[in-house]
């Protein structure tokens, strides 16, 4: 693989080097904990994986768009995830015709992952995210590569004291650099696919060949790479928020590696740790949903008044610890509408039937889901 320019030189670059041994350790944790998350799933019901497959495409387009600086609206994001999944109860705002375009490309990423990538897919994407021609007050080229005279430079700080943390190679070479990429890319030369993502992602944000938009469709060119593996279940890994998470190392490291030897094993080693920790946290939330389908099991034969369902609904919606200090009367009071007696009975009938059990006394009576791990002890 010929590395892409870091600072612009004569293309005549040797290949791109890691060590295997230093991240070979780092790999195999990342697919253990990658498997443990697909193993989970499979105990899962197809609208309860469809639930989760539904939070973690919202959060991700939340997450990449944060880490750009923008704010989506999550609550517009969830119901247009939620109709293309076919998700009950994904009523909500309409979202903007931008925030369609980036569900689009995510999408497409990973309901095609298998399609080569070419340079127009690689446009549309980038097409998609800017279907006025502008971003903010200001025009760029869409559906294109840059062609831009000057250089193309990252920078930071205010006008006048910029500080320069990247320049890109020069806009007439982008067509042969993405060229090179694609051709790397679509015969999936790496042997391992978290460290083809790994350069993947390095190699495009070096290019940057658009004028706008180009983490964005750095971050789907992840998604696609992972796919490739895991199919569906892989949106259930937010690799998008646990970069956003890590917002600023995840620059630094992106820097030290544009701007470092030719060696990028340290690049590939905290990429795929991200990943690793990114499958993590899916695992965590997995066991949530199990948590609430062995819940409703074991009282399937309860018989429950309508506002009596809809908190404990809200406290497994919460998860473990979701409602600080846990449930009291006077908190189920406002949730539920009902006067005070009625929520003080209702509360000590849910514990009475071994739905919720009890912490305190008197006036600080606090009620937990009698699920193990959950709330107070």
């Amino acid at each position: 693989m010929q590395l892409p320019h870091l600072i612009w030189q004569e293309p005549d670059w040797p290949q791109l080097r890691y060590d295997e041994m230093r991240i070979s350790a780092e790999i195999a944790l990342a697919r253990r904990a990658q498997g443990i998350v697909e193993g989970k799933l499979a105990a899962l019901g197809f609208a309860q994986r469809q639930e989760l497959a539904a939070e973690a495409w919202s959060q991700e387009a939340v997450a990449t768009a944060a880490i750009e600086g923008e704010r989506l609206d999550l609550q517009a994001v969830r119901s247009s995830v939620g109709r293309r999944l076919g998700v009950a109860g994904s009523k909500g705002p309409q979202a903007a015709r931008h925030v369609d375009g980036l569900l689009d490309i995510m999408d497409d990423a990973i309901s095609n992952a298998a399609v080569p990538l070419s340079d127009e897919r690689l446009q549309a994407w980038q097409a998609a995210l800017f279907p006025t021609g502008f971003s903010g007050m200001s025009k760029v080229r869409v559906g294109a590569y840059r062609e831009h005279a000057e250089p193309m430079q990252i920078v930071s700080g205010r006008l006048g004291h910029e500080n320069i943390h990247y320049e890109a190679p020069p806009s007439a070479t982008v067509p042969a650099e993405m060229q090179l990429l694609l051709t790397w890319l679509n015969r999936r030369q790496e042997a391992d696919s978290l460290v083809q993502a790994a350069l993947a992602h390095l190699w495009f944000e070096t290019i940057h060949p658009f004028e706008d938009g180009n983490g964005r469709v750095g971050r789907v060119l992840i998604d696609l790479v992972l796919a490739r593996d895991s199919g569906d279940s892989s949106r259930l890994i937010r690799i998008s928020q646990r970069l956003l998470e890590q917002r600023d190392d995840y620059y630094r490291q992106l820097e030290l590696a544009q701007h470092g030897s030719l060696d990028v094993t340290d690049w590939i080693t905290w990429f795929v740790t991200q990943v690793r920790v990114a499958c993590e946290q899916a695992s965590l939330v997995i066991d949530e949903s199990l948590a609430k389908a062995r819940f409703w099991f074991l009282h399937r034969d309860k018989e429950l008044a309508p506002r009596q369902r809809k908190l404990l609904n809200a406290l497994l919606d919460a998860g473990p610890g979701g409602f600080e200090g846990g449930m009291s009367t006077k908190k189920y009071e406002h949730l539920s509408g009902a006067s005070r007696a009625t929520s003080s009975r209702d509360l000590i009938e849910l514990e009475q039937m071994g739905l919720l059990r009890r912490a305190g006394a008197g006036r600080s009576t606090r009620y937990h889901l009698n699920i193990e791990g959950w709330g107070s002890e």
